[in-house]
């Protein structure tokens, strides 16, 4: 099984840490987060590895190759360009195909308990996409009908919905907060071109451009524990769960 790693971001909200180190090599209990997201992902039986690089990226390629991981990784380089997320999963194309089964998008600054056998599990064939959700508080949600099929996102402070749905009956959805980990087919890559995304954009905005047409599937992770490390006044947070998880 295969899985891509971001772990290209400017981390600008971790400043000034990552004024001379890329947010993916902040040090949570004593290991960056990218240690903490390939053990996580090989515990879980993933055989082949991405890591996108653009901010200081020699000093992640230094790192991922100063030990013997077990498994191959490779690495994805956005140095001249940052791609986002959907911009990002495209240019790892060739990385990440050929594959049997879909393959995972884990965001590097996300610490949890989340079964990553279980998402394995509960990823219908069918589905384009998975997303991993939670009822996180947030400012920002996905919405879900019943189904759990993706129909929409809101910001909750600003009162903004996107849908492509034009009728959407906002008190008919379900909002859940998005891990920043997903499941994906790869036949996602051909309907990059067939609905016009291509260079750098936002994995949301397929997904929401798409969704009622391909199957774009969401799991609720119940009482999931997760930190997402994008803010400096998160690192405690995230050193107690991450301490929680390795049991110390």
């Amino acid at each position: 099984m295969k899985a891509l790693i971001f772990a290209a971001g400017l981390g600008t909200r971790l400043k000034p840490l990552t004024d001379t180190m890329p947010k993916a090599l902040v040090p949570i209990c004593g290991q960056p987060l990218l240690y903490h997201v390939i053990e996580k992902l090989k515990a879980a039986g993933y055989t082949q590895l991405v890591v996108n690089v653009h901010h200081f990226p020699e000093q992640i390629r230094a790192f991922l190759a100063s030990r013997d991981w077990g498994i191959p990784i490779a690495v994805s380089d956005e140095s001249e360009q940052l791609l986002e997320t959907g911009g990002g999963i495209l240019h790892a194309r060739n990385l990440l195909l050929p594959t049997d089964g879909p393959f995972l998008v884990h965001n590097v600054d996300i610490i949890s308990d989340l079964d990553l056998r279980r998402v394995q599990r509960q990823t219908r064939p069918d589905a384009l996409a998975t997303l991993v959700v939670s009822e996180r508080k947030t400012r920002r949600y996905l919405l879900f009908d019943d189904d759990m099929h993706l129909v929409g996102w809101t910001d909750k402070e600003t009162g903004e919905v996107r849908s492509p749905y034009p009728d959407l009956d906002l008190t008919s959805c379900h909002p859940y907060a998005f891990s920043g980990i997903h499941n994906l087919s790869p036949r996602i890559f051909p309907h990059f071109e067939e609905w016009g995304f291509s260079g750098r954009f936002p994995i949301m905005d397929f997904y929401l451009k798409t969704c009622h047409k391909e199957p774009i599937q969401g799991i609720l992770a119940e009482n999931l524990r997760l930190v997402d490390v994008g803010k400096f006044d998160r690192l405690e947070e995230a050193r107690q769960q991450c301490a929680a998880v390795l049991g110390r």
